[in-house]
């Protein structure tokens, strides 16, 4: 990715402080998605680490992460797997829960969409705590799939997610277009 590109992203990323509460500073994303020329570069640039890595299918994350990953699939033409909150996906699901900073939280793909020999990348808009990320990885490798990496728009380094997430990684790349 250029750095004209990585500009263009963050300069559509608007800040919207004490949101969802005081003294938090939001990345909103949709200035980004609504600018056709930014989130064309968006989709590019994420397609482009997916067949990079090898991926065949795609898992995107509840709910910004199913907006970014579909048109990357369509573009790396590739299949994409959607990872929702629990209790959302008809039919037989596999399961995993994890720890929220308050709290616990549980995410579900349907059993069917992953097996052996799939290579999927996870896209996500952001990566802040990383447990979201971390219990997809879970999930995929109970599926009997391989991960072939991790891919966010943003990456909230001050949040650490990245330290979380590296053992579950084992090995298989992150890639962040953007650092905060």
């Amino acid at each position: 990715m250029t750095v004209s590109t990585q500009e263009l992203l963050l300069s559509r990323i608007r800040d919207v402080p004490d949101y969802p509460k005081p003294g938090v500073l939001f990345k909103d994303i949709t200035p980004l998605l609504a600018d056709p020329q930014a989130f064309t570069a968006l989709t590019d640039a994420l397609a482009e680490l997916c067949v990079r890595h090898g991926a065949t299918k795609i898992v995107g994350l509840e709910a910004r992460g199913f907006i970014l990953a579909a048109p990357v699939a369509v573009r790396a033409q590739i299949g994409f797997i959607p990872v929702r909150k629990a209790g959302k996906l008809p039919g037989a699901t596999l399961s995993q829960a994890y720890e929220l900073e308050y709290g616990t939280a549980e995410i579900e793909v349907h059993a069917e969409d992953l097996a052996a020999g799939d290579r999927v990348m996870v896209i996500d808009d952001v990566l802040a705590t990383g447990g979201t990320a971390e219990a997809s990885l879970e999930l995929i490798r109970r599926a009997g799939a391989e991960v072939a990496g991790v891919a966010v728009l943003m990456e909230l380094g001050f949040l650490a997610g990245r330290n979380r997430l590296e053992p579950a990684l084992r090995g298989a790349p992150l890639e962040a277009l953007i650092t905060l």
